[in-house]
């Protein structure tokens, strides 16, 4: 990270570090080869259209004059300036002027120019950052006290409820006890001849003995009959819960797939076929990664950064350009996705109002 002690190499590295990035982006053409006449013409189509106020004094600090948007110099003379610019960006030398370095980043559309900007820019950044960390180190210690008070009430409660079932089960059991000597004394007092209890044994077998022959099981003795109840019990609890793993299983692997629906990404059955020849919409692997990918609507309100980092993606199809809300690749050419730039924003955004059906950003 930057301290209070940046200086000017810590500009340029970063300046080159962003042309290496853009190496790769929408002025590939002319970055990838930084000649001083790709650089030339890269100057004109990005003046051409530029108003910024620091980058029109970069251009005349650079240059000893200001732009002119009606004359397009191709002379020898301006062509050479650039360069020393080109040997800054393969890395050969490190110009002595901040001028050219203010330039160069105008080329690469590094955010935080000129230098004095990027120097402010870290330099508040870091405050910033040390403020959010005391208020998170205060946050996290009144949030751990109300935690430990909460476990302590809790465990209070749980100990009155304890208290409280035991007595109660303790006052039950005395019940219980009390009942069951009032019916032995019952029974004493009123005696039933052993004959009687015979014969209520008798009836019984007699109306048990019906049923078992009507569900074709022999008369056993009452404990075979319990274990093997016990034990079929036991299997069929094992058969459903089997059967029920197959189904899971079955119907998981089914649905571990996804596919891209017009702004976003659905879980859908691996089984499922593709509708249609030459469609973008195919059947992909379940990615957690990228299953909240979405395709977005930008307009002039729309905010574009956070804390100096882009939060919208892009990438250009055809003649145009389609918004994300993060990173990744495009769903249906499988493009990168790159973070987007002022330049994007004022090429394709800028005079684009917001509609009352158009989605905010800001709702993802």
């Amino acid at each position: 990270m930057y301290n209070n002690t940046l200086n000017e190499d810590d500009y340029k590295e970063a300046v080159r570090s962003k042309f290496e990035k853009e190496k790769d982006g929408i002025y590939s053409n002319y970055l990838n080869n930084p000649s001083q006449a790709n650089l030339r013409d890269l100057c004109w189509k990005i003046f051409k259209s530029n108003e910024n106020t620091d980058d029109l004094n970069a251009y005349s600090d650079f240059f000893k004059f200001k732009f002119d948007s009606n004359n397009e110099d191709t002379s020898t003379t301006y062509t050479d300036k650039f360069k020393k610019v080109g040997r800054f960006f393969k890395g050969e030398t490190k110009p002595a002027k901040i001028d050219t370095i203010n330039f160069a980043a105008v080329l690469v559309d590094f955010e935080f120019r000129p230098f004095a900007k990027f120097k402010k820019h870290y330099i508040n950044g870091q405050k910033n950052t040390e403020e959010e960390k005391n208020l998170i180190d205060e946050t996290e210690t009144v949030q751990e006290f109300e935690i430990e008070s909460e476990v302590k009430n809790e465990d209070s409660i749980q100990r009155e409820k304890l208290n409280e079932e035991r007595n109660s089960s303790e006052e039950e059991n005395l019940n219980k006890t009390a009942l069951l000597k009032e019916e032995e004394c019952v029974i004493l007092d009123h005696e039933i001849p052993k004959e009687e209890n015979i014969l209520k044994e008798v009836k019984t077998t007699q109306v048990l003995e019906p049923v078992e022959l009507f569900l074709g099981i022999e008369s056993e003795p009452v404990q075979e009959k319990n274990d093997w109840i016990k034990r079929n019990k036991w299997v069929g609890i094992g058969i459903l819960f089997f059967l029920g793993l197959l189904v899971y299983y079955y119907f998981a692997q089914k649905s571990e797939c996804m596919q891209w629906s017009g702004d976003h990404y659905e879980e859908v059955s691996c089984d499922l076929e593709i509708q249609g020849i030459g469609t973008y919409n195919v059947v992909e692997p379940f990615d957690e990664r990228i299953i909240n990918l979405r395709k977005i609507q930008v307009c002039d309100t729309t905010t574009f950064f956070k804390n100096g980092e882009a939060i919208i993606w892009y990438t250009k199809v055809n003649d145009s350009v389609e918004f994300f809300n993060t990173h990744g690749r495009h769903p249906e050419n499988k493009k990168p996705l790159r973070p987007v730039t002022k330049y994007i924003i004022d090429k394709y955004v800028k005079d684009k109002s917001c509609k009352l059906t158009d989605k905010k950003i800001n709702d993802l």
